[in-house]
């Protein structure tokens, strides 16, 4: 049983579960393929991190970026503590009150057709997020790294999925939720293993599928990789829909302007802050709308999507930023970093028998040690004043076995790494006031 659960898992990621073993008439019976995933998502970046070492004699994945990739992808599913997922709740209620015809669950034919259906929403649920601004701002999180590795993948939106939960509906008017409830997680599973530099050609498969050759043009800030390539699983809708793009000069990786920032909240948050700014320099009620409504780089007087013409010329001499910060601080972050998955995941595992007031908390114990990791590594001044603060919480957590650590036989020494991560802030703090203070003295 336990090799067929392996296999079954590590089939999910690639796509390659049959009808057969996964058709459900209930969807509480579907499995958590996505929340089952992790040890898949953890072998295969080692895996990549391994072979990339070896081909190139680099990392091809860097602690800073690697770290934020990570958290936006556990910031992302953080609201699923507290309810259930926008796309199957809504579905479900289309389903409930105006379902037209009920296709048989246990049917193939009804589960290729889902699976047509939901690859053809995701198409463009993606096309929408690129060609609509206040979608874009959720979906920029996306994009906002200048490296293209397995982490990328899980760099996602928080804010998406509160949007992208329309373009599945129609098909709730005959397809039973269970069936949805399957290939939207299989839709997802299958676009992590295509964001990696390593397979550079999948020959005829090219021609169907979207592949990391594919993706990688649709991650590319290169005028030819603009707006291309939306597919999910299939690349015919891109053929079909005129949006595709072979990939032709080296990929210039991320945003059109860079954010070069770290820090999570800001990652995921700061453009709808740039949309708010930008719309209040217009005076007509229909520019502020249209700033909203329309493409990311349109202005008064430019087609809807707007147009490319105020974009940095790429080179492909670009240097993808990365801070550079002490070794001593980036094992830091890292042992952090696990500490706070550990907790994320026991979290998860855990959810429906903790209390909504245990989870808010530990939620919120998350969000503190992403956004204090992300102003450590943009090394902002006041980190170390939040990192305090954080490590306080973190000791009375522990202390009141809210939190475990990595293993039980590491207790006590992660309780002494904490206890000595608390002191060193601590006398970091005060050493910087004193200064602070001798400064202005003189």
């Amino acid at each position: 049983m336990e090799y067929d659960s392996v296999s079954r898992g590590a089939r999910a990621m690639f796509f390659m579960l049959t009808p057969n073993e996964s058709s459900f008439e209930k969807v509480e019976d579907v499995p958590q393929y996505v929340q089952q995933a992790t040890p898949f998502f953890v072998g295969l970046m080692t895996l990549e991190l391994v072979v990339g070492f070896l081909k190139t004699g680099a990392p091809v994945i860097t602690i800073s970026d690697g770290i934020t990739s990570l958290s936006a992808g556990m910031v992302s599913r953080l609201p699923l503590l507290l309810m259930r997922g926008c796309e199957l709740s809504a579905y479900m209620h289309v389903w409930n009150h105006y379902r037209l015809v009920e296709l048989p669950w246990d049917s193939a034919w009804t589960w290729w057709f889902t699976f047509l259906g939901v690859d053809f929403g995701y198409y463009w649920v993606h096309r929408f997020a690129h060609e609509v601004a206040v979608l874009w701002a959720a979906h920029q999180v996306h994009h906002s790294s200048e490296y293209y590795n397995l982490t990328t993948a899980l760099r996602q939106s928080v804010t998406q999925p509160f949007t992208s939960w329309v373009f599945y509906l129609p098909m709730a008017l005959a397809v039973p939720p269970s069936i949805f409830a399957v290939h939207i997680q299989l839709n997802l599973l299958y676009q992590f293993w295509i964001h990696t530099e390593l397979i550079r050609d999948l020959g005829p498969l090219e021609w169907i599928l979207n592949t990391p050759k594919h993706h990688r043009v649709h991650h590319g800030r290169n005028l030819y990789c603009i707006d291309k390539n939306y597919g999910g699983i299939l690349i015919i809708w891109d053929r079909l829909f005129g949006t595709f793009a072979q990939e032709a000069d080296q990929v210039v990786y991320g945003l059109v302007f860079p954010i070069k920032r770290f820090e999570i909240l800001y990652v995921q948050l700061h453009y709808y802050l740039y949309l708010w700014k930008k719309s209040k320099t217009y005076k007509t009620i229909s520019n502020k709308l249209s700033t909203f409504l329309n493409g990311p780089s349109w202005k008064p007087g430019k087609r809807r999507l707007g147009d490319h013409n105020d974009n940095p010329k790429v080179t492909g001499k670009e240097v993808p930023h990365n801070p550079s910060w002490s070794l001593p601080v980036q094992i830091y972050a890292v042992i952090h970093f696990l500490l706070v998955l550990k907790t994320y995941h026991d979290l998860f595992e855990n959810k429906m028998i903790l209390s909504q007031l245990t989870i808010l908390g530990m939620t919120g114990y998350v969000l503190l040690t992403l956004t204090s990791l992300g102003f450590l590594i943009d090394q902002r001044p006041s980190s170390a004043v939040l990192e305090l603060f954080r490590c306080v919480v973190m000791m009375t957590l522990l202390r009141y076995n809210y939190m475990k650590p990595l293993a039980p036989s590491l207790a006590v020494p992660t309780e002494a790494f904490v206890s000595l991560s608390l002191l060193y802030w601590a006398l970091h703090s005060i050493v910087s006031q004193l200064l602070g203070i001798k400064k202005k003295a003189n």
